[in-house]
């Protein structure tokens, strides 16, 4: 034996006893949470609190000292409460598919791997689905930072009688992928009307001759591109493997930071868990200063604002719906207050949500 494997074989022994001791606690966990889901069933409450599972992860990084990074923690925590939570139901969650999109890959971060997931062929059915019990909850794409918002999603959570109960912050890195990882006899390149705009300018430098196609989704572009040579993907990580694509370029994206902010969509309204956010859909009269009026109570109660959108109202009469998000709760004194004075002001009115908010 080597002196590196005399030193190493102590170490792996005590790993070994270690992963035990882990295994038996995490036991000890699940047979809690199985308890927890008993009383559960016998008030209906809900399976899935998002709020609460925020606390638990909060309160752990709190004792955290380390060597183990927060975002490590953080990930070990939800897939731990993920496996737990399945114990007393496995959640269904829909998302825009494929298999292999961004969306699910949202999904996943949001609540973990013990979960079914639901692929839909479009925004408009994820949300049908958990409108009509199919999923117990949806998670789609709300904005990107590099081309703003999704304006099919703010159209329907102005639509839905659903609730956004958390967010997902995703950084998004494209790549250009092939069956063969080449070139060669690629005449297309497809993906969704998103992703071609996000790397338009690498595209008209590199591959100004291709056609670009927009489809339904990036992972249907992956599909396409495992089954037809004449075609190239953009797409991420998780189509690339679904899909068995080789690399021609990675991160063709022209924004380095490039990132995609989702919501989750479900009937459950969160409680406060003091790190939430809550957002509203409001409009205005058409008459001078009305926006600026529109916006006191909130500077007036002292809530931040931390993203402003409008949308056509579509009437025909030149309207808009702006849509706002707030720090704070809706149930939170300053905030409550700043909306009973919009509520007041405001044309329409709409709340979309308070719910956690996420860890950029």
């Amino acid at each position: 034996m080597s002196k590196d494997e005399q030193r190493l074989t102590p170490l792996r022994a005590k790993i070994d006893e270690i992963d035990t001791q882990l295994l038996e606690l995490l036991t000890k966990r699940a047979k809690a949470a199985q308890e927890v889901g008993h009383i559960k069933n016998e008030s209906s409450a809900p399976i899935f609190r998002p709020e609460r599972e925020n606390q638990v992860i909060q309160n752990v990084l709190q004792k955290n000292s380390g060597p183990l990074l927060a975002d490590g923690i953080a990930s070990i925590w939800r897939e731990i409460m993920s496996a737990c939570r399945a114990l007393e139901s496995r959640q269904t969650v829909a998302y825009l598919g494929p298999v292999g999109t961004f969306s699910e890959l949202a999904a996943h971060q949001y609540f973990g791997q013990s979960v079914q997931g639901l692929p839909c062929v479009s925004l408009d059915e994820v949300f049908k689905s958990v409108e009509k019990g199919a999923a117990n909850f949806g998670v789609v794409p709300v904005e990107n930072s590099s081309e703003g918002a999704i304006s099919r999603t703010l159209d329907l959570l102005l639509e839905s009688p659903l609730q956004i109960s958390g967010e997902v912050v995703l950084p998004i890195r494209h790549h250009l992928l092939s069956k063969t990882g080449s070139l060669d006899g690629i005449k297309t390149v497809c993906a969704h009307a998103q992703a071609l705009a996000q790397c338009q300018q690498w595209l008209s430098v590199h591959v100004p001759h291709l056609q670009r196609q927009a489809v339904s989704s990036n992972a249907e572009a992956a599909r396409m591109a495992s089954v037809d040579t004449s075609i190239a993907a953009i797409a991420g990580d998780p189509a690339q493997i679904a899909y068995g694509l080789q690399s021609i370029a990675a991160q063709i994206q022209d924004d380095p930071n490039n990132r995609t902010r989702f919501v989750v969509i479900g009937q459950y309204a969160c409680q406060p868990c003091g790190q939430d956010q809550t957002s509203l859909v409001l409009s205005v009269s058409n008459q001078p200063g009305a926006v600026h009026h529109l916006l006191g109570p909130l500077a007036k109660h002292g809530v931040s604002m931390t993203r402003f959108e409008s949308r056509p109202a579509r009437k025909g009469s030149w309207e808009y719906h702006f849509y706002i998000d707030i720090e704070g709760h809706a149930d939170d004194v300053k905030v409550a207050k700043a909306i009973e004075e919009l509520k007041t002001i405001a044309a329409f009115y709409k709340k979309l949500g308070s719910y956690p908010r996420a860890k950029n």
